[in-house]
């Protein structure tokens, strides 16, 4: 029985040291970009050894794709969507709420810093990117009670495409300058507009 109660508490305390590690490595890539943090100052500012990180990562390109809470808000926000309701206004509602509202500028810098100008991490993005599609896909089939097919793999598509722009150097370039509620003000733009020109391809 001891051990079984031990199990539990054991399980947590791997779970809060996994996620320490991965909003640690996330601070550290927006603050300096993925190139110039290493696995040592990642396992340092979660304050634990390199030797553990290694038990939980098997490299720094790991941690920075370990972080699942945008897909796994996106696939809840669709599956959780009012009958009528388009995915694609749903896809950019998360996204705004992620980019913090009035911080969206900084969200937008962090990002690009943290992934967007590391040459290491192209591949890992496509993967992602991918990895998001095919999820999204697989949600939509579920949705409609069907087996994936074409037209929902093209849906998808679209909806990883409004992500991809939020995160994009051209939405980097357009708030650029902008004060705070300014930037809120233009990715909000942004994106609303994304959603209503993939609403109109795919309506709900």
């Amino acid at each position: 029985m001891a051990a079984d109660m031990k199990s539990p508490l054991r399980e947590r305390k791997k779970a809060l040291t996994r996620q320490a590690l991965i909003d640690a490595a996330e601070r550290l890539f927006e603050e300096r970009g993925f190139d110039a943090v290493t696995v040592a100052e990642i396992a340092d500012a979660a304050n634990v050894s390199v030797k553990t990180l290694f038990v939980y990562f098997r490299s720094k390109e790991d941690l920075a794709f370990a972080d699942t809470r945008l897909i796994e808000a996106v696939l809840a926000g669709l599956a959780g969507r009012p009958a009528g309701t388009a995915a694609a206004g749903v896809v950019a509602g998360v996204l705004i709420a992620t980019l913090d509202g009035d911080e969206a500028d900084r969200g937008l810098e962090g990002f690009h810093r943290a992934y967007g100008e590391s040459a290491a991490l192209r591949s890992g993005l496509l993967r992602m990117w991918a990895d998001f599609e095919d999820g999204i896909t697989v949600e939509l089939a579920r949705e409609a009670g069907t087996e994936t097919t074409p037209h929902l793999r093209m849906h998808a598509i679209q909806l990883v495409g409004i992500i991809r722009l939020a995160t994009s150097s051209e939405a980097r370039a357009a708030v650029a300058g902008l004060s705070p509620s300014e930037a809120a003000a233009r990715v909000r733009s942004m994106l609303d507009e994304a959603a209503s020109a993939v609403a109109r391809a795919f309506p709900a």
